[in-house]
């Protein structure tokens, strides 16, 4: 049987794949909106959450969200801390884990934000764009900053290609037990979304990169900042839409995930001992 401390766990790790795929799903919604000229805003996460606060019950709603990140990003921590999924010792595995454990504390910071947004507290200013280039700035006022710019850029961009090559493969399902009926409509949307998130993370990416050659934080840029670069080019409305579409996709297909992923928790009497061999 499992221990119900375990089991609290899943619910929130799922209640996470679904406030993640929430925050995207506002995103990319008010990004299309933007793109076929039906109001809606471009920006990234923290500019998508203080939408909702116009809404009709919209603090709760923050909260909500925000809370739910929270849960995505302890269950991030855990999952690579405890090697919940099975990703081992090895150098991809170590590094998978290293990813989770980033994104556990990015999701925090973001759960951070939403929920003291939503409390009124003020601790929230400034939008994705602002924190890329404070971190920026504050990385290349260090020895070695450019170079750490340029490696983080260069994850990025290495993590967008990954996600490219997913949705490309369609090798989206791997982790979850969807119905045989549910699985193409649920196949399409990883696709879909991971090939925009994809392209998203390259673009952040290769502004960092730019951001440490040039020695100049202002061309960091976050995934509002991603966004904004598409629409100013050629064609830049279908551009957008498109990208804005995959990542409505993306965040859709993180409903899927909060149903159907396979999670494998790990026993929390356990948990100090996996988490001395991590």
């Amino acid at each position: 049987m499992t221990p119900p401390a375990a089991l609290r766990l899943e619910h929130f790790a799922r209640a996470g794949f679904a406030a993640r795929g929430a925050v995207y799903c506002l995103v990319g919604g008010l990004a299309l909106l933007a793109a076929i000229g039906s109001g809606g805003d471009v920006g990234g996460n923290k500019s998508a959450l203080r939408s909702l606060l116009g809404q009709p019950f919209g603090a709760a709603l923050l909260l909500a969200v925000g809370l739910g990140l929270a849960f995505f990003a302890l269950w991030r921590i855990v999952e690579a801390a405890t090697d919940a999924d099975d990703c081992g010792s090895s150098p991809k595995g170590l590094a998978t884990r290293a990813i989770h454990l980033l994104s556990g504390f990015a999701n925090g910071a973001l759960a951070v934000s939403a929920i003291s947004l939503a409390l009124g507290l003020g601790f929230s200013s400034g939008g994705d764009d602002q924190a890329a280039q404070d971190w920026t700035e504050w990385a290349l006022a260090h020895s070695f900053g450019r170079w750490l710019v340029a490696a983080v850029g260069i994850g990025f961009i290495i993590g967008g290609c990954v996600h490219a090559l997913k949705g490309w493969r369609g090798d989206v399902l791997k982790r979850l037990s969807v119905p045989p009926a549910r699985e193409r409509f649920a196949r399409y949307l990883g696709r879909i979304g991971y090939a925009a998130r994809g392209v998203t993370f390259i673009l952040i990416g290769g502004f960092l990169v730019a951001a440490a050659l040039h020695g100049n934080s202002k061309e960091a840029k976050g995934l509002g900042g991603a966004l904004h670069s598409l629409e100013s080019q050629p064609y830049g409305w279908a551009l957008l839409g498109l990208v804005a579409l995959g990542l409505f996709a993306f965040g859709a297909f993180g409903v899927v995930q909060a149903l159907y992923r396979r999670i494998q928790m790990p026993d929390l009497p356990d948990a100090p001992k996996a988490l001395q061999r991590a």
